[in-house]
């Protein structure tokens, strides 16, 4: 029988969307009063009427590239370094947070002073962590915030942590011969060279269990450290936001954190995509100290249908499946995703719609493959002037039966040679 890092990870699917849909109006009222940017943003909306997903989906998306541009506009003009989009900076040099980390653009972030500021002690547990382990944490404490959230959450288990940072191999091997850890927090690539690096000086390694993030760890990995004998899982956080969603014993795609509320919209647009079709990761955060509204992380994934067998009810999504922002330059001129859901968006014959790029440098060309059931040279035509309209590029439009398409988020493909 599995166990649970609190009641929040089975209480009904009803109950949880009404407690998240309740609390939705206050968090967006709170973001509009104590942010300067989400007061901009959101200007004009009424937050109390935003208590459905329906109602949620009509706000715009916040990407991770005006954030940046914000703070690096603030901070030009001498005022907010989070560029008003941080409670926590009433105004300059009051400050309520305990730390500020900055990852790279730069861009920074605020800490909040509560305990599991990024609620990643769930992820955590679900790794098979539990109080009185020794956790080797081998994520980065230099200026980003990786190490802090992966410890604040082996803390909020009850483990005692290592803080062993990342490079001096020989350094952490002889700390882990000597201390005997019970379990990893870092990147996967790290624990590999670990492990290779053990087994080159005849050493066994006492780490048996582990929770990995930062980058991408592929089934052929997992099944590696298997065989090393390590039950090694992964989790889906971000600096911005936190924990987005952990891998269970199932094994079977990655839990929805508890204190998010999440959303699979199309690449380019603010438009959620049917269950199972892959999209961007749209995160909406119920932290009040950073309460980010619709915040894009230019991510791809896809909701998994059904419920974890662990016994955790939360919706579930297939993991990392790839970045969202697709925008190419062709023939001279930058084309967005978004400009080519315009283009269908004019179009309710249209259901799904890819641009596909080839031919070799300097001689591009476009192809529009478009999904309908109304297949006729006159549409063919139409969508042909909309696409020259709206990315001022000719291109060619191929119309295809619905469901021809890949399901893997690609709005944008660029297969153009480049030798």
């Amino acid at each position: 029988m599995t166990d649970f890092f609190d009641a929040l990870e089975t209480r009904s699917p009803a109950e949880r969307e009404a407690t998240h849909l309740a609390a939705l109006p206050a968090q967006i009222a709170h973001a509009q009063k104590n942010t300067t940017a989400f007061a901009e943003i959101l200007k004009g909306v009424d937050a109390a009427s935003i208590t459905s997903r329906a109602a949620l989906a009509k706000l715009p998306v916040t990407r991770k590239t005006e954030l940046h541009e914000r703070q690096k506009a603030s901070r030009a003009a001498g005022q907010d370094v989070f560029g008003g989009f941080s409670s926590l900076l009433r105004k300059p040099g009051q400050r309520e947070m305990g730390r500020i980390f900055a990852s790279p653009g730069p861009i920074y972030e605020p800490e909040g002073k509560t305990p599991d500021y990024w609620r990643a002690g769930r992820a955590v547990f679900a790794a098979g962590f539990r109080a009185g382990d020794l956790a080797h944490n081998s994520f980065s404490y230099h200026m980003t915030p990786g190490a802090y959230l992966m410890e604040s959450g082996a803390h909020a288990v009850g483990c005692t942590i290592f803080p062993a940072g990342t490079g001096q191999t020989e350094q952490q091997l002889q700390a882990i011969a000597e201390l005997r850890p019970d379990g990893y927090l870092g990147t996967p690539s790290f624990l590999k060279i670990l492990v290779e690096k053990a087994q080159e000086a005849n050493q066994s390694l006492s780490i048996k269990k582990g929770l990995v993030g930062g980058e991408a760890f592929p089934p052929s990995l997992r099944d590696w450290f298997a065989q090393q004998g390590m039950a090694i899982y992964q989790c889906y956080a971000t600096a911005d936001l936190g924990l987005i969603a952990y891998e269970t014993s199932s094994r079977e795609g990655m839990v929805l954190d508890e204190g998010v509320i999440v959303e699979i919209v199309r690449p380019g647009t603010g438009d959620p995509v049917p269950e199972g079709e892959v999209g961007e990761v749209v995160v909406t955060s119920l932290n009040p100290a950073y309460p980010l509204i619709r915040f894009g992380t230019g991510d791809l994934s896809a909701v998994l249908p059904g419920q974890c067998p662990t016994g955790r009810t939360n919706a579930r999504i297939k993991g990392w499946m790839g970045r969202a922002d697709q925008t190419t330059k062709i023939r001279g001129m930058f084309v967005h995703p978004g400009q080519v859901a315009e283009v269908v968006k004019r179009f309710p014959e249209v259901s799904r719609a890819r641009l596909v790029v080839s031919g070799e440098m300097a001689n591009d060309q476009m192809v529009l493959k478009v999904e309908t059931a109304q297949a006729s040279a006159d549409i063919q035509d139409k969508i042909a002037n909309a696409m020259r309209d709206v990315t001022k590029l000719r291109s060619e439009v191929q119309l295809l039966q619905v469901g021809s398409l890949p399901n893997d988020g690609k709005v944008i493909e660029d297969a153009r040679s480049y030798q």
